[in-house]
Order: structure tokens, then C-alpha cells, then sequence
């Protein structure tokens, strides 16, 4: 093993807080765990120590957990977060502030296993799969619609339109809005064949089914859940996108998404 992790555990509930500093100090991968039961404590403790990662309740009184882990981004070298909460509708909240991964109470001993490995993946002490297993967090969207909540996911949408801290997911049966920064999204997304094509604009490049010109002269990606424009500087980058797609045969499965059309 490379090295040991040292990390922070923050909760307001006492016995929520020690259960979790237990498994923590449980894993092979862990050396030492600090505890907090406030943010601002744990924002004291982290400005003050040298720590790996801060495992984080999100409802607390006072500051929040998403409020800290948008002050340690703003650390020149932050330690890396990993969510712990009982509300799974913050999850597109808690990674568009860049965290790793995001954990249900009762938190398993397998599932913070996988964490911490994913932990150890973003600081370099394990090379593991790759980038992929930290974005792939992503692969579904969870969407909150009149106390439910539902997943989307991200192989159905087509594109991804910014409004302002949130983007529209445009997929063929609808659209669904998401706290999330398109920026973040397209961090998250683009392994997986999405990319800007415009200042608003993320385009999943096989969901293209050909390229037109609006009426103004401008380009346009047609697909089956609606046009994107493509702004002049993203143009070249988009065809040779979907002429490397088409040789690979990227077209060729997911229904409407099979071939371009004028490229």
C-alpha cells in the first residue's frame, strides 16, 4: 500500500458520527480520522491539519455541508469530499461541487470501501480503473418532481441545455431540470461521448442525426429530442466528432441514434 489516508468525519448526530469514524477506522486503507460535529469545527480542523479526505454529512444546523465543500473549493489544494447523508435528492447538488461520491445512511462497510478506493484513485495513491470510475457517478441523474424522485439516465439524453446554476436534460419523452453547472456536467459526461458545442449547449455526439443550417446561416445538430446550435468555434471539433463516431460505428445501436445524416 502506497499510504494511509487521513481523514475527517463530520456529523451533528453523535451516534451517527461515531459509527462512521468506527468503519472508518476499520479500513486497511485508513490511518488516522478525525471527527467534527459541526462544519465549522471541521473547517477549523481542516484549515489547521493536513487531511486526504473529509467524509461529510450535508443537514446540519448552520452551515451545511454543500456551503463547506463550496469553501474548500476555493482551497488551493482541499481535501477530497465524499458525501454522507440520509436525503438521496441532494446527490446532483453534491457532486457539482466536485465530490467523489456520495453515500446512504446506513453506510455498509462495503459500499465506504468502494469510496475510500475511489478516494485513494483521485489523490494517486491507487491508479485503479481510471478516471471513468469517479465520473460514472453520474451515469444517472436523479430528478426531483412533486416529492419523488426519479432517475434519469444519462444514455437517454440527447442534450444538456445551461439555465443558469441548472441545466435541462432533453431527452426523446421529455425534458427535466437539475441544480447542477453544465460545466460540471460536462466534466462528469465527457467520457461517455457528450460534448460543448456551445456557451449552453452539451450534445451527446451519437444521438446526431445530421447538421443543418438555421435560417441566419448558422449550424444546428438535429436529434430526435430537438436542434442544438453549434457555435462557429465548436464546429470543426463536432464533425470530426461524428465522422470518428460514424468509422467506429457508434451509430449503429440505440435506435434513433444510428447514422448521421449531412456532415
Amino acid at each position: 500500500m502506497t499510504g494511509l489516508l487521513r481523514v475527517l468525519a463530520v456529523d451533528d448526530v453523535r451516534p451517527a458520527l461515531d459509527e462512521l469514524c468506527r468503519l472508518l477506522r476499520d479500513s486497511a486503507s485508513v490511518g488516522s480520522v478525525e471527527a467534527a460535529g459541526d462544519a465549522l469545527t471541521a473547517l477549523r480542523l481542516i484549515q489547521s491539519a493536513v487531511l486526504d479526505a473529509v467524509f461529510l454529512d450535508i443537514s446540519m444546523p448552520g452551515m451545511d455541508g454543500l456551503e463547506l465543500a463550496s469553501l474548500l473549493g476555493r482551497m488551493t489544494d482541499p481535501p477530497v469530499i465524499v458525501f454522507v447523508t440520509a436525503y438521496e435528492e441532494h446527490a446532483v447538488s453534491a457532486y457539482g461541487v466536485g465530490a467523489v461520491d456520495y453515500l446512504l445512511k446506513p453506510v455498509s462497510a462495503d459500499r465506504l470501501t468502494a469510496a475510500i478506493g475511489r478516494v485513494r484513485r483521485v489523490i494517486g495513491h491507487d491508479p485503479g480503473p481510471g478516471p471513468s470510475a469517479v465520473v460514472d457517478a453520474l451515469a444517472a441523474v436523479p430528478v426531483e418532481l412533486a416529492g419523488r424522485t426519479r432517475y434519469v439516465r444519462r444514455a437517454d439524453v440527447r442534450f444538456a441545455e445551461a439555465q443558469g446554476d441548472y441545466v435541462r436534460l432533453h431527452t426523446r419523452t421529455g425534458s427535466h431540470l437539475v441544480r447542477i453547472p453544465i460545466s460540471r456536467l460536462e466534466e462528469h459526461w465527457r467520457h461517455a461521448g457528450y460534448v460543448r458545442v456551445h456557451r449552453s449547449f452539451l450534445l451527446a455526439v451519437p444521438a446526431v442525426q445530421e447538421l443543418r443550417s438555421d435560417v441566419s446561416g448558422g449550424l444546428l445538430a438535429h436529434t430526435d429530442a430537438g436542434d442544438v446550435p453549434v457555435s462557429r468555434r465548436h464546429a470543426r471539433e463536432l464533425r470530426d466528432l461524428l465522422l470518428e463516431a460514424a468509422t467506429r460505428g457508434d451509430f449503429e445501436a440505440g435506435g434513433p441514434r444510428r447514422r448521421p445524416g449531412r456532415v
